[in-house]
């Protein structure tokens, strides 16, 4: 079986089990509407500025909590099966893949929500789709490589937010502020910023490549 094979069947795998723990994808869900519909009885229809705040820190969060148990959830027994079974860089490309693809369902649907509950204050819409689809994209990829890290370091969740805060403080500042382009149609989307972006995206994801192999052999 080649590497495609295999990382395909690695996120089949991950698939079937969210569809069976669908507590846990319903659980994400209601902390989206939860969360949104709050800030609709306290703040109604926020600025503009206001309301691309609260919308990257509620992406945070949802990232956290929909992304960030991908390694922590899988046992000691599981894991040694896989190392038995897969690549090491086939494993943790599969799980880039899926958890990818998971937060970008969730910005959609955040978009949506935000839109239906708290107004809709931008200005060119389709390139803001495209940079909460990056930014989800980007926020799935760091906390993937760091939930790896920290489910080697016998399950301390601390250190993911350790490590995570110098990492996701400077991207998600560049995420609002490329953003903040789109409330506007005066001012043009800073290409340099989104190429750096998407630079950090690429970095991430060789450093997964080259570094999980070695925490898979602890």
């Amino acid at each position: 079986m080649n590497s495609p094979r295999y990382i395909y069947t690695l996120i089949k795998k991950d698939l079937l089990l969210e569809v069976r723990q669908q507590y846990s994808f319903y659980g994400i869900l209601l902390y989206i509407m939860a969360t949104i519909f709050v800030l609709y009885m306290t703040i109604r229809e926020p600025e503009a500025k206001v309301w691309n705040g609260l919308f990257w820190v509620i992406q945070l969060f949802i990232c956290i909590n929909a992304v960030a148990k991908s390694f922590l959830q899988e046992t000691r027994g599981r894991m040694l099966y896989f190392y038995s079974i897969v690549n090491p860089r086939d494993f943790i490309l599969a799980k880039l893949v899926f958890n990818s693809v998971l937060m970008l369902l969730m910005s959609f649907l955040s978009i949506l929500l935000f839109s239906l509950f708290l107004g809709n204050p931008v200005q060119k819409i389709l390139p803001f789709i495209g940079l909460v689809l990056l930014g989800g994209w980007s926020l799935s990829l760091v906390f993937t490589f760091l939930s790896a890290i920290a489910a080697k370091a016998q399950q301390n969740a601390a250190i993911m937010a350790i490590l995570g805060f110098p990492i996701i403080i400077p991207q998600l500042m560049l995420l609002m502020q490329l953003s903040n382009t789109v409330f506007s149609d005066k001012t043009g989307i800073a290409f340099s910023t989104l190429f750096l972006i998407m630079a950090l995206d690429v970095l991430v994801v060789m450093l997964a490549v080259i570094l999980f192999p070695f925490l898979w052999k602890d």
